[in-house]
C-alpha cells in the first residue's frame, strides 16, 4: 500500500512557487542600483506613452502647441528684444537667434516642472505599488523631446527664409540636447524629493525658473558677458546648451569650447549628486506622499 501510494504520488505534477521579491534599503551613499532600474525599464515607455496621450487628448490643435510657444515667445522677443531695446544677437537674425535659443530652453523649463511634480501627481501609484521610484523623474522629462523635435522642424524653414544656411556641425546638436536632458533630470531628481515634503516648493519654480532664463543666454549671447566673469557664466550648465546648439545649427560665431566644457561638468555634478539624494530619500517618499 505504501509503495503503491508512494508512486502515485511521484507521478502527480510538481507545483511551481511564486518567485519571491525582497525589497531591501539602498546599503550606502553610493548605491543607486542602476542594475534593478535597467530591469523596470519597459515603465518608463508605458509612463512616456501615456504622459504623451494625455498631453494632446482633447486639444482643439493638438501637437501644433509645441510650434505655437516657442514662436510666438520669439515673435515677442524679436519686437520688443531685437526691435526697441537692439540687443545683440551674435551676427543672426534676430527670429532665428531667438527661435535657436528658446527650443533648448522651452523644453528644460518644462521638463524640470513636470520632473518636480511627477512624484506628488502620480502619487497613487508611488504609494500602492513598488518600482524604482527614479524611473518617474525619468520618464517625466522625455515627452518633452517629442515637442522639441515638432519644433525644430520650424527652425530650419525660419534659416531658410532668412538666408541661413544649416552648419555641417548641425550633426552635433542632439549632443547639447542630451546635456539639456541631463541638466533638467539632475534639477528635476533634487526638487522632486524636495517637492514631496514640501509642497510651497511647486510654488517657487515659477520663480527659480525665471531667474534661471535670466541668468542664461537665451536673449543674448554670451560673448555679452564680460571676458572676466565668463567663466563664472559658464558654471550654468545651460550656458553650454544654448550656445552650443546654437552654434552647431547656424555655424555662426566661434565654437564655445571651454564654455561647453564647463557646463557640461556641471551637468555630471547635477545627475551624480541628484541621483544620489534621489535614491537616499527613495525610501522615505511613499511616507511623505
Amino acid at each position: 500500500m505504501s509503495a503503491t501510494a508512494t508512486n502515485r504520488d511521484a507521478t502527480k505534477p510538481s507545483v511551481s512557487r511564486p518567485p519571491i521579491t525582497r525589497i531591501r534599503p539602498i546599503g550606502g551613499w553610493f548605491d543607486l542600483n542602476l542594475r534593478e532600474f535597467w530591469n523596470y525599464r519597459e515603465l518608463i515607455y508605458f509612463f512616456v506613452w501615456r504622459d504623451l496621450k494625455v498631453r494632446y487628448k482633447q486639444t482643439f490643435i493638438g501637437a501644433a502647441w509645441a510650434v505655437l510657444q516657442p514662436l510666438a515667445t520669439m515673435v515677442l522677443f524679436t519686437i520688443f528684444f531685437g526691435g526697441f531695446l537692439g540687443l545683440p544677437t551674435g551676427g543672426l537674425p534676430d527670429p532665428v537667434f531667438y527661435y535657436a535659443t528658446l527650443l533648448p530652453w522651452t523644453y528644460f523649463a518644462g521638463a524640470v516642472t513636470t520632473a518636480t511634480n511627477t512624484l506628488v501627481e502620480n502619487q497613487g501609484v508611488v504609494t500602492k505599488v513598488y518600482f524604482p521610484r527614479l524611473i518617474m523623474p525619468v520618464s517625466a522629462i522625455l515627452p518633452g523631446l517629442v515637442d522639441l523635435a515638432i519644433a525644430s522642424t520650424v527652425l530650419f524653414g525660419l534659416m531658410l527664409v532668412y538666408g541661413v544656411t544649416p552648419a555641417l556641425t548641425s550633426f552635433l546638436a542632439p549632443v547639447f540636447i542630451m546635456l539639456a536632458v541631463g541638466t533638467a533630470l539632475g534639477v528635476g531628481l533634487w526638487l522632486s524629493v524636495v517637492n514631496a515634503a514640501y509642497r510651497d516648493v511647486r510654488i517657487v519654480i515659477p520663480f527659480i525658473i525665471q531667474a534661471w532664463f535670466f541668468i542664461s543666454p537665451v536673449i543674448y549671447p554670451a560673448d555679452s558677458i564680460p571676458s572676466g566673469f565668463r567663466w563664472a557664466y559658464s558654471l550654468n550648465p545651460m550656458t553650454g546648451v544654448i550656445e552650443g546648439f546654437r552654434w552647431s545649427v547656424t555655424g555662426v560665431g566661434d565654437a564655445p569650447s571651454s564654455t561647453i566644457l564647463i557646463s557640461a561638468l556641471m551637468v555630471v555634478v547635477l545627475l551624480f549628486t541628484g541621483a544620489l539624494y534621489f535614491r537616499r530619500r527613495e525610501v522615505l517618499i511613499a511616507d511623505v506622499l
